[in-house]
């Protein structure tokens, strides 16, 4: 967007800009995409600036601005099927070569997004930790079960801690009919999470509560993970994994279920990961990797971006999204030479 003058409003382009993190976040919430809310951010800071002088300053700039992105979001998913993880849309499979003929349209799944493209810098740690635990992919996902306003209610009163009535003047309804899409959210969202194994839902199934930041213990096992993984080390990888651990590999629509099977694929027909490298990135509020096959001359091109969660200090789900297009958006190179 080019930079030009202020308007007769005085609102300028760092008025706008200075929101665009938290639409960012607002924006994956709604649409469970990385790209499309950066796109529907993008949509959204376009037509702020192209309206900048028909603001009358009855609202916050902040709350003018919440409203532009729901508009735009909604534009974005009317009419469109919801986004998922694998592991809703079938049973899990076995880890054999035909378990890799399902290939799925990236909109039908989850995508990651990088922590800093959302989170906010700095902060009172509960808060950090509580936006956390709003990205997670498993949240996401249950949040795209929701009618799109309904899920904006959610988000805008729930999440971010929007008055009833506020939520109700941006989405032009009255309280009462936020408070019931609040209830009727709040009770579909409930057995989703329960379905999930989580247990970190507030005492009405609504919202995910604040969970610790990810701490020392945390990076040290991501480390252990790191190092087993470019060792191809199974025994090692094993030890840090739940027996009920799940793996995902978007596009595909395979996921394998238990430590066991995710051995079996690594060691069978993953077998051309071994030799890769991994380097240590944020996404969804939790540990992730970017991993780079060798290819074949001492180099390492982009494979998979890995979201790894952890559930009672080991990890529980491994989720490789193949697609090297989200490297960029992590900050991860584009290659790695011959070392």
């Amino acid at each position: 967007m080019a930079a030009v003058s202020a308007t007769s409003t005085g609102l300028g382009i760092d008025d706008l800009e200075r929101h665009r993190r938290e639409l960012t976040g607002y924006c994956y919430r709604m649409l469970g995409s990385g790209f499309e809310a950066e796109d529907a951010v993008q949509e959204t800071m376009v037509r702020a600036w192209r309206g900048a002088a028909s603001f009358e300053g009855r609202s916050s700039v902040r709350s003018w601005m919440y409203r532009i992105a729901t508009n735009v979001c909604l534009d974005m998913l009317r009419g469109r099927k919801r986004r998922s993880r694998p592991m809703e849309m079938g049973p899990s499979m076995r880890p054999e070569p035909e378990s890799l003929a399902a290939v799925l349209p990236e909109q039908s799944w989850v995508s990651p997004i990088a922590d800093d493209r959302i989170l906010p810098a700095g902060g009172d740690p509960a808060e950090v930790a509580a936006a956390r635990e709003s990205i997670k992919l498993a949240f996401v996902a249950a949040l795209q079960h929701l009618p799109p306003r309904q899920r904006a209610a959610l988000i805008l009163c729930e999440v971010l801690r929007w008055q009833a009535s506020e939520a109700a003047d941006l989405l032009d309804t009255t309280v009462p009919a936020i408070n019931s899409a609040l209830q009727r959210a709040r009770s579909a969202l409930a057995p989703l999470r329960r379905d999930d194994g989580t247990d970190d839902e507030t005492d009405d199934g609504a919202t995910p509560s604040a969970a610790p930041a990810l701490d020392a213990q945390h990076s040290d096992l991501l480390a252990r993970y790191v190092d087993a993984f470019e060792r191809y080390d199974m025994e090692a990888l094993v030890a840090l994994l739940r027996e009920d651990a799940v793996q995902s590999m978007p596009p595909y629509a395979l996921w394998l279920d238990g430590a066991d099977d995710i051995v079996a694929w690594m060691l069978g027909v993953g077998r051309e990961c071994e030799g890769s490298r991994l380097l240590v990135t944020r996404a969804n509020g939790t540990l992730a990797c970017g991993q780079y096959r060798s290819d074949g001359h001492g180099g390492h091109r982009p494979w998979a971006l890995q979201v790894l969660e952890v559930d009672g200090g080991r990890i529980s789900e491994i989720h490789a999204f193949l697609d090297p297009a989200l490297f960029p958006a992590f900050g991860l190179p584009a290659e790695l030479p011959a070392q």
